[in-house]
């Protein structure tokens, strides 16, 4: 079967190939799953360059989540949705799955929204409930509301009965926050993002913060977020790793809220399967609805990583099978 593969460290466009390699070989609790979606995340780009937290050997497949169709096995012909364990990653024709982290697809949800309800839709579920504790009425900032973390963000607080605040670039992005029903879009190119928030709350600031962002966004997040409030660490798409000085949070009374999802796999392992119900009652009742961006013939993977780089997407990112693909 095809894949593609990173042989060398780098950016996408020049690591990337699209190789042959070994057709998968399920093992006892595994699946073979055709793939008939796979959905890009920003850690995608950070596997190519070596900067990712979890660093697989030398070749390895990027790609962490896709929406498949099951090959083999009791579970033929059931499509389901998951995360291929490194280095055997999504970006692929068929890939492996753990048939305890296989999670069934409704079957009104295409193979493109379903690729890319799970990663951020789950981090989302997981940051805003359980980790930050988000209560009906409070009010929800969530930072750069346009991208794939920050949809789910918007329409998962929304959900929980927030009032949202999203950040966006631009006055397309701005529009896409306000149609996924953010209660006030603040175009971050044109105003300041503390002022506003300020603003709207009377003073109080944001209850819940959740910042994909980090850098000079957690810094200016630390000047209006409320009292007893949650700035809840995603990640660091800005690139730099602000520091979260003790004595700011002591003085305003606040919590840095840390969320590694992929932690839950192993710390508790509960997790994963009763937020995939939750979301799949979400999607149910009609309050979430993943956003796809741009629906890419998978041999576009590098350009499109670049895209997802740039900031010059909104929504998810997905990848489909080529015409004539033999992933079955």
């Amino acid at each position: 079967m095809k894949a593609w593969q990173v042989q060398e460290l780098g950016e996408p466009q020049d690591v990337l190939r699209w190789v042959d390699v070994e057709d998968p070989q399920p093992g006892p609790g595994v699946l073979e799953v055709r793939v008939d979606a796979a959905a890009l995340n920003f850690p995608d780009i950070l596997l190519c360059q070596g900067k990712y937290q979890e660093k697989p050997p030398l070749p390895f497949t990027p790609g962490l989540e896709i929406c498949g169709t099951v090959l083999s096995g009791p579970r033929t012909g059931e499509r389901v949705l998951g995360s291929p364990g490194l280095p055997h990653g999504g970006l692929a024709e068929r890939v492996l799955l753990a048939d305890a982290a296989a999670f069934p697809v409704p079957d009104s949800m295409p193979a493109a929204k379903a690729a890319g309800l799970f990663i951020t839709y789950q981090t989302g579920y997981v940051g805003l409930h359980r980790r930050a504790a988000l209560q009906p009425g409070e009010t929800l900032l969530v930072h750069a509301g346009a991208g794939g973390v920050g949809t789910a963000a918007i329409q998962l607080g929304r959900a929980a009965g927030a009032r949202v605040i999203a950040t966006a670039g631009g006055a397309d992005k701005v529009q896409v926050c306000k149609d996924l029903g953010a209660d006030v879009v603040i175009d971050y190119n044109a105003e300041d993002f503390v002022a506003v928030v300020k603003d709207v709350t009377d003073g109080r600031g944001a209850d819940v913060i959740y910042d994909s962002v980090g850098g000079d966004i957690f810094d200016k997040s630390r000047k209006c977020v409320a009292f007893e409030g949650r700035i809840v660490v995603v990640g660091f798409a800005g690139g730099r790793i602000a520091d979260a000085p003790t004595n700011h949070a002591l003085v305003k009374n606040y919590s840095v809220v840390g969320l590694h999802w992929g932690l839950y796999r192993v710390m508790d392992p509960t997790v994963i399967p009763a937020t995939h119900a939750a979301l799949v009652d979400l999607w149910d009742k009609g309050q979430i609805d993943p956003l796809i961006g741009a629906e890419l013939p998978m041999s576009e993977a590098p350009q499109a990583l670049v895209r997802l780089g740039d900031r010059g997407t909104v929504g998810k990112v997905v990848l489909l099978p080529e015409q004539g693909s033999t992933g079955q």
